[in-house]
């Protein structure tokens, strides 16, 4: 799959694999307030996953962006993106452990707001998987398109 294709289609797919997020804890060291994944389902493994995150509103960051107008920030999006790739990698056993660096965000593109009462959907295919990974990664809303990128990371060694 390109970078150019649309991944709403996998939004109707039944995962292979759904996960909560106790385990997606197990998986990734990301922590209260900086973790934004409730739920992952993995349609392909270590190649199509789906993470969601609720938003209540009671999120620190609708405190300051903006009071009148709460919006979830783009670069948090992105980072939901991140985590939704890496608790579906270091699922396998090859990767588990290993932690995910951002090396590059490209063509990153907001084309809707996130709000208080949201269900964010973050769809990831993965197109190369290696000490280099990149992957496109399409969230919507209620099926429709606000952000949409393409994401690179490096592979580190195991977070021991």
């Amino acid at each position: 799959m390109s970078n150019k294709e649309d991944l709403k289609f996998l939004l109707e797919k039944e995962p292979v694999e759904t996960i909560n997020q106790d385990e997606i804890k197990e998986r990734i060291p990301h922590r209260e307030p900086f973790l934004f994944l409730d739920r992952l389902d993995t349609i392909e493994n270590l190649k199509y996953a789906i993470g969601i995150k609720k938003l209540t509103g009671e999120e620190d960051f609708f405190k300051g962006h903006f009071p009148s107008k709460p919006v979830m920030p783009g670069v948090l999006i992105l980072e939901a993106m991140a985590q939704t790739t890496g608790a579906m990698i270091m699922g396998d056993a090859k990767w588990a452990g290993h932690l995910a660096y951002f090396i590059s965000i490209d063509s990153a593109k907001f084309r809707g707001m996130v709000c208080p009462g949201d269900e964010l959907k973050m769809v990831i295919s993965v197109l190369r998987l290696g000490k280099i990974t990149k992957i496109f990664a399409q969230a919507f809303v209620e099926g429709k398109l606000v952000t949409e990128a393409k994401l690179n990371f490096i592979i580190g060694e195991k977070n021991e």
